[in-house]
């Protein structure tokens, strides 16, 4: 009876195993990694390109990367002069001639934190 009893465990095991069985889904961890990171404006600053750092910026709440990008550089945007990846660049994309149109094709990582 008890060698039954530990086959009948054990394949009920095998068979909760193979379903997923005992793993919640949706847990806070996967929406996480789903929805990209939550950066503060203090988080953003360490991906500034320097250093083998990544370059990210953050337009309209949204965090870009920009390090394959060849305008951005060693983490600084060449035809703006000046302007450093690592910040929220909202302000200077609205000015500038080519507008948000840029960002559609680059991969992004997460949101900035409102403040």
């Amino acid at each position: 009876m008890n060698k039954l009893l530990l086959v009948l465990g054990s394949s009920s095991m095998l068979l909760l195993a193979a379903c997923g069985g005992g793993e919640e889904e949706g847990t806070d961890e996967e929406a996480a990694t789903d929805e990209g990171q939550v950066f503060t404006l203090e988080e953003l600053e360490e991906y500034d390109g320097q250093d083998g750092n990544d370059a990210y910026v953050a337009v309209d709440g949204v965090v870009y990367d920009v390090t394959g990008v060849d305008a951005w550089e060693g983490g600084e945007h060449a035809p703006a002069g000046g302007l450093e990846a690592g910040g929220d660049r909202t302000e200077e994309i609205e000015a500038a001639p080519h507008g948000t149109d840029v960002l559609e094709d680059l991969p992004t990582v997460g949101t900035l934190e409102e403040q």
